[in-house]
């Protein structure tokens, strides 16, 4: 493959050592086939939840929230088997054997350069917040005009989910996933296949070589989003299209009903301090449009839009994000931050869990109208004269 002619960045602040950059094919076998794309089962959240303190793992089985379109979707099965070919089986098992820290289980392949959990628990919540931009964007997988895309890449891709529903649209196009984590599901469509692969550092994809780059939830994992973009724009095709999805994750309110001494404002504070400790931004929402532009890419559009920090909002869709955005809050806060607080911020645990739980406290006040701002920027590669 051609390498692009930027040189990485060096590393920045990580929780643990850092092994060596290698690009890991998974999905090669082109017999496997999916069905329905995994969706979380649809929780009904009361304005109050349950107890402060979160119990480790635990399931949630609730009732679907009303008028909630996705209530009939089928799971896809997540299996952590043999995904890799037998030549990279030293290398399987290492990517394999996952880091133990407080409960909750990590990544192995560059051990510490992304702060959250690849446990069951941490998959579902990452599948919550699939199903909350489907909601956001009116079950649109994508803004970004593209038409007839061959070959996609969904760039830092979790479960696989977004991937999979992508290569289910677009039945031509050959979609590749990339993530630090083996955790995607096994079966999946013909034409979708995922790797392991840190694109913090440079790209190994050909140049001038994708019609689409899908970009979704990566804040606080890239030290340098300049060199980043630079990548994206090296590896897209002329006339090829980009796309980053972005929220922030300080809550602001437009009413007055969030005074100055919220916890939110703290909470909000506090893990833009970690980010910058972690040397991996959590601001990128408010700069990609401006990044995107640097990098070269034109028809640059910046779409906002709001996560309710509950069910506080009359506006009947804000009103259903809001309740998810709740429950994903609620159950996923210990993943999104204990490792930052304890590692990077050098809390104890039982201090961290006393500020998880004030997070916990503060998401069921619904006269608080607090909200995270995010936004959809999507760009175009020129085409040369």
């Amino acid at each position: 493959m051609a390498a692009p002619t930027t040189s990485k960045p060096d590393d920045a602040f990580s929780l643990h050592s850092i092994s060596q950059d290698s690009a890991i094919q998974l999905g090669e076998d082109p017999s496997l086939h999916a069905g329905a794309f995994f969706a979380p089962a649809e929780p009904h959240l009361p304005p109050d939840l349950a107890q402060d303190a979160h119990d480790h793992g635990a399931e949630q089985q609730e009732q679907p929230p009303q008028d909630d379109p996705f209530d009939d979707a089928e799971d896809s099965g997540f299996d952590s088997g043999s995904l890799l070919g037998d030549e990279t089986d030293t290398l399987a098992s290492s990517i394999m054997h996952y880091r133990m820290e407080n409960g909750r289980q990590y990544h192995a392949y560059r051990d510490g350069a992304y702060w959250g959990p690849n446990d069951e628990l941490a998959k579902e919540i990452l599948d919550f917040a699939h199903h909350m931009y489907l909601l956001t964007l009116d079950h649109k997988l994508h803004v970004a005009p593209i038409r007839s895309p061959q070959t996609i890449l969904d760039v830092g891709t979790g479960t696989g989910i977004w991937a999979i529903d992508m290569a289910d649209q677009y039945p031509s196009a050959t979609v590749i996933g990339t993530d630090l984590s083996p955790i995607q599901p096994e079966w999946v469509p013909p034409n979708c296949h995922f790797e392991i692969d840190d694109v913090s550092l440079d790209w190994t994809f050909p140049l001038d070589h994708f019609d689409f780059i899908h970009i979704r939830e990566l804040f606080g994992c890239i030290p340098d989003w300049d060199f980043f973009f630079e990548q994206a724009y090296a590896h897209c095709k002329p006339g090829g299209w980009i796309e980053i999805v972005e929220h922030s994750v300080e809550p602001i309110c437009d009413d007055g009903s969030m005074g100055p001494d919220h916890f939110f404002h703290l909470w909000g504070k506090t893990v833009v301090d970690m980010g910058n400790i972690f040397g991996k931004s959590f601001t990128i929402w408010a700069e990609s449009k401006a990044r995107m532009e640097k990098a070269g890419f034109v028809d640059v559009v910046e779409v906002t839009y709001k996560w309710p920090m509950n069910g506080w909002s009359e506006d009947r869709k804000l009103k259903n994000i809001g309740r998810w955005n709740q429950l994903r809050l609620h159950e996923g806060i210990e993943g999104f931050m204990l490792r930052l607080l304890t590692q990077a911020g050098g809390w104890s645990v039982p201090r961290a869990q006393v500020f998880l739980a004030e997070m916990r406290k503060a998401l069921r006040e619904y006269k608080t109208h607090a909200y995270l701002p995010g936004t959809v920027v999507y760009g175009r590669k020129p085409l040369r004269s």
